[in-house]
């Protein structure tokens, strides 16, 4: 079978890359995981937007099988084996259907941005789940990153006001987030293909939203051509191009680094609201936004060292 490498049309990127030094390589995955983190800050509004033509469980079925399908399509031309590492998906891409799904609902409930603060909760998760569950215990460093991180993201969104049944949905999307992170990080640590990975995390969301949909009897139809788009542009930025970005990046960056990272998502919603959204700037959220930037300085900091007595 003939395998196709973009890099066969492209050497001498493959050249660069195997000459590139370790610093170089992490700042590109940083490059990434930050090119990831604003395409989802971007998505907060979008999909409360395009949950009145479309519902919620749909969504994330439509979103995922688009962008598995045509990561599949990808696979299949360059001849990978697209089976393989297929069982190793099966607890991140549950993981991953559990994030989603609690997510996208309670956006019907809840505020765009209580749907962010709570979404952002996962960085305090991740260290605590690092502990008990995979056994590794956080630096000093990444400690005090992750507790100023997660003052900033109080300051940022003003926390949780007025309390409902999709703020608590979201709350175990905080929860699944964070294991999701670290069970990827654990895979692609053991050199599992990012693509592939992906894929079969993405058509395993996929199916399961149709059964949920189909055991339910849930509408498939979308009543809105603006849903639809809006659904399009989710599978094809937020799914395809920035979850495996994500994958690839975790395969040289900690996982507490990329959790660090992923918490300035409501930093970059904040942004685009400036930007595109001509809101106003308002000093609070700009001070809780550069906590979470000192957090991500702070958590690249090296472990001040006992001294011997």
């Amino acid at each position: 079978m003939i395998y196709f490498d973009l890099f066969d049309y492209f050497p001498d990127i493959r050249k660069i890359m195997q000459t590139k030094t370790p610093q170089d390589k992490n700042t590109l995955a940083d490059l990434g995981l930050f090119y990831a983190v604003a395409i989802w800050g971007s998505t907060f509004f979008i999909v409360k937007s395009a949950l009145d033509g479309i519902d919620p469980v749909i969504l994330v079925a439509y979103r995922f099988l688009i962008a598995g399908s045509i990561l599949l399509i990808f696979l299949k031309f360059s001849g990978r084996p697209i089976f393989d590492g297929w069982k190793q998906a099966l607890v991140p891409g549950f993981l991953l259907w559990m994030l989603y799904i609690p997510q996208t609902i309670g956006l019907q409930y809840t505020t765009a941005s209580n749907s962010g603060f709570i979404t952002g909760l996962f960085v305090a998760f991740v260290p605590i789940f690092l502990r008990i569950i995979f056994k590794r215990k956080p630096t000093i460093m990444e400690v005090i990153a992750s507790a100023i991180s997660l003052i900033g993201l109080w300051i940022l969104t003003g926390g949780m006001r007025d309390i409902n049944i999709g703020d608590i949905m979201t709350l175990i999307t905080a929860v699944t987030y964070a294991l999701h992170l670290l069970y990827v990080d654990k895979f692609m640590k053991r050199g599992l293909d990012p693509y592939l990975f992906s894929c079969h995390q993405f058509l395993l969301v996929g199916l399961l939203s149709v059964i949920t949909a189909l055991l339910f009897s849930l509408p498939f139809k979308i009543t809105s051509i603006d849903s639809f788009w809006m659904m399009m542009f989710l599978a094809l930025f937020p799914t395809l191009s920035a979850f495996v970005i994500q994958m690839a990046a975790q395969k040289i960056r900690s996982p507490l680094r990329v959790s660090l990272i992923f918490a300035l998502e409501p930093v970059f919603a904040a942004m685009f609201a400036w930007t595109l959204g001509g809101e106003k700037i308002i000093a609070h959220r700009a001070l809780g936004g550069l906590l979470i930037f000192l957090a991500l300085v702070i958590s690249g900091l090296p472990a001040p060292k006992k001294k011997n007595t």
